[in-house]
């Protein structure tokens, strides 16, 4: 419940200092309750923030919360998924995303994905993971001053999941700027307009279009790729569809580049404002997984998740109903002191506790190994490869979600001037 003091929480609507840093708003909510219920819009299901560790992670883990509006309603024809219904192809994808099941259907396609992404897979990818990022920083030599989004930290994480789903390289330009609109229609980006939505519908049946055709010119193949492997094996009797394996591709392309393009960004932005971290991973082997680690916890690139109450229960001290819409603040967990001592120091020696950066639960990132390893290896070009990385005046430009939080823009002078 709010306080005298706090009006209700909401994730939208948002000025751009707190969007930047909205570490402060989170800690005057968590000071006051660990959990509050919400802004909700007439007829909607209630719904509530979980600002504390304690409370974000048993909405993570809780058997009582899910993935499945229905389930949580009683009502079948409930949307499954926040997509307005008149946009079916972009309902159709967002439907067939791992994060949006619950078992059995989650447990089955997760098991076919997750040999694909092991440690000792990742470790494979590493080399070449190392000569995309090498490339990269190559354009960026001799600049003045460079978008890091656009020149580095956005290309990356999509030329590295492009290449494991078999997507020829000029192809991805125009499934990165597919991938941005189908990101722009999410539930707490209010800029754009109407038009958000259009433009995101488009680019889902652009996708569609695209990993048909390519799912279709794989089959009976032998290939290596991600997308070979789920056309095989939905013709070897594992249950997926047509519209499951096209689901599939875009989710990976679109998560799996937003949230590693928003760490890079904003663990430069973090070392930017601590000098004397910056020298000591430069100077050192690093940055060590122990320090990616810590700027995930400091400043993560996913800032909530929704769940469903799947049966009356009690947290934080308050009563959720069935069917109320719970938001774990992952960013505000990971700030919180009863679980982390002096939870706004960047401490790169910190231990490696159980941060929710990736999430916990049955819904852990797919990816975080991949992840961790684009993080580490784009970091350490960037500490190597930009001697004034540290140096010089720099812009910045937040995109208007705090789901997905990070720079649409981030302009630095890399001439170093002061």
């Amino acid at each position: 419940m709010p306080s005298a003091t706090l009006p209700r929480f909401a994730l939208t609507g948002w000025d751009a200092e707190d969007i930047a840093d909205p570490y402060p708003v989170y800690r005057r909510y968590r000071e006051a309750a660990p959990v509050h219920r919400g802004e909700s819009p007439a007829g909607a299901p209630a719904t509530f923030y979980a600002f504390s560790y304690e409370a974000a992670a048993r909405v993570l883990t809780g058997r009582g919360f899910g993935r499945d509006a229905r389930v949580a309603s009683g009502d079948p024809a409930a949307a499954p998924v926040p997509v307005p219904a008149e946009h079916r192809a972009l309902r159709a994808v967002v439907e067939n995303w791992l994060v949006f099941m619950d078992p059995p259907r989650h447990t089955e396609l997760r098991s076919l994905l997750g040999a694909e992404f092991s440690p000792a897979v990742v470790d494979r990818l590493r080399p070449r993971v190392e000569r995309l990022a090498r490339d990269l920083l190559q354009r960026l030599a001799g600049r003045r001053e460079a978008d890091l989004v656009e020149g580095f930290a956005a290309p990356l994480p999509i030329l590295v999941i492009s290449e494991l789903l078999g997507v020829p390289r000029e192809h991805q330009g125009r499934l990165r700027a597919n991938a941005m609109a189908l990101q722009e229609a999410g539930s707490t980006r209010t800029r754009g307009g109407a038009g958000r939505y259009a433009r995101a519908e488009a680019a889902a049946a652009e996708f569609t279009r695209y990993f048909r055709q390519e799912a279709r010119a794989r089959r009976g193949g032998d290939g290596g790729d991600l997308l070979s492997l789920l056309v095989r094996a939905r013709d070897g009797g594992a249950p997926l569809t047509e519209d499951g394996i096209v689901g599939t591709c875009v989710h990976l392309l679109t998560a799996g580049h937003e949230t590693t393009t928003n760490f890079l960004s904003k663990a430069v932005l973090a070392l930017r404002a601590h000098p004397e971290v910056l020298d000591a991973l430069r100077d050192g082997p690093g940055p060590a997984p122990g320090a990616v680690e810590e700027l995930l916890r400091y400043d993560g690139p996913v800032q909530a998740v929704t769940r469903w109450a799947y049966e009356d229960t009690r947290l934080g001290g308050l009563d959720v109903p069935r069917g109320s819409r719970v938001v774990a603040l992952l960013g505000s967990a990971n700030r919180d002191p009863a679980r982390f001592p002096d939870p706004d120091v960047l401490d790169v020696d910190r231990p490696a506790d159980r941060h929710l950066g990736f999430g916990l639960g049955i819904h852990y990132c797919l990816g975080a190994a991949l992840a961790r390893a684009e993080a580490e290896i784009g970091l350490r070009t960037l500490l190597d490869g930009l001697p004034g990385l540290g140096l010089g005046g720099q812009r910045v430009e937040y995109a208007d979600d705090m789901v997905f939080h990070g720079p649409l823009r981030l302009v630095l002078d890399l001439a170093g001037r002061p």
